[in-house]
C-alpha cells in the first residue's frame, strides 16, 4: 500500500457505525470496560477512497455487529485483491451488551488513534481489538506488548505465597481448554486470557509465558499486569490496580 498523508477519510466510517454505536449508549460507560490499556497502529497508510479502505471499513462494521451476540469473532474480507484480517475479543466473564459496548468504543478510538492505517490494534478493560493487511490469524506471538507493576508488597510473605498461589493456579492445565481464567485467594484476585484464534496448546503457552514473566519481571509488587501480543495475565490485590495510561506503541 502506498503511504499517503493523514486525511480524514475515517470520519464518514465512523459516522456511518453512529447508529450501531448508539444503541450502546442508552447504557452509561463502565469505566472498568472501557479503560484504554495499549493501541498500535501500522506506519503505513492506504490511499483515501480505495478498495482497501472500504475492505477496512466492512471489517470494523463487523466487528462491531457481532459483539452484540458473541465475545469472539473474526473476519477476512478480501476484495480487489487487498484483503483485510481482523478479530475482536472480549474479556470472557462480560455479558453480550457490555461486550458490545466494548467494542464499539474500542473501534471508535481505533478510528481516531490510526487513522488511515493500513493495520492497527487497541486493548481496552474490557475487550481487543486488530485488523491488518497481513494474516495474523491462528499465528502465536508471544512478544511483550505491556507491562506493569505496582509497588512492593512489602514484608507480608503472606501476600506474596497467596500471589504465587493464585497465578501457579492461572498458569496451572488439567487438559481441557480454558482461554479464560480466574483465581482468587482472600482479597488477591487473578485473571488470565488469550485470543480465541490460538489452539489450546498455543494458549496455554501463551499463558504460562505471561505468567512466568509476570512473576520475574513484576516479583513482590501488589499488583502486575503483563500484556502479550496474543494472551494476558494480570493480578492485583485489595482491588488496587492500574488505571490505563499511554500504551501507545
Amino acid at each position: 500500500m502506498a503511504l499517503t498523508t493523514k486525511k480524514a477519510s475515517f470520519f464518514p466510517f465512523l459516522l456511518l457505525l453512529l447508529v450501531t454505536i448508539s444503541i450502546f449508549l442508552v447504557t452509561p460507560s463502565n469505566s472498568a470496560t472501557d479503560t484504554f490499556v495499549f493501541g498500535g497502529c501500522s506506519q503505513l497508510k492506504f490511499i483515501s477512497g480505495s478498495p482497501y479502505e472500504y475492505n477496512v471499513n466492512s471489517i470494523l462494521t463487523s466487528l462491531v455487529n457481532s459483539a452484540m451476540f458473541t465475545s469472539y469473532k473474526n473476519f477476512t474480507i478480501s476484495a480487489s485483491q487487498d484483503t483485510v484480517y481482523g478479530l475482536f475479543q472480549c474479556r470472557g466473564d462480560l455479558e453480550n451488551g457490555d461486550c458490545g459496548r466494548c467494542v464499539a468504543k474500542a473501534v471508535s478510538q481505533l478510528g481516531t488513534l490510526c487513522l488511515d492505517s493500513t493495520g492497527g490494534g487497541l486493548q481496552l478493560e474490557g475487550c481487543f481489538v486488530k485488523y491488518d493487511n497481513a494474516t495474523f490469524l491462528g499465528v502465536e506471538d508471544k512478544s511483550v506488548v505491556v507491562k506493569r507493576c505496582g509497588p512492593l508488597i512489602s514484608t507480608d510473605s503472606d501476600a506474596l505465597a497467596r500471589r504465587d498461589t493464585v497465578l501457579d493456579f492461572l498458569g496451572a492445565s488439567d487438559g481441557t481448554y480454558k482461554p479464560f481464567r480466574v483465581a482468587e485467594s482472600g482479597d488477591l484476585r487473578g485473571v488470565a486470557q488469550c485470543v480465541g484464534d490460538l489452539s489450546p496448546t498455543e494458549c496455554q503457552d501463551c499463558l504460562s509465558e505471561a505468567i512466568g514473566r509476570l512473576k520475574t519481571d513484576c516479583g513482590a509488587s501488589k499488583w502486575g499486569d503483563m500484556y502479550l501480543a496474543k494472551c494476558y495475565a494480570r493480578y492485583s490485590q485489595g482491588g488496587d490496580h492500574s488505571h490505563g495510561g499511554d500504551g501507545k506503541r
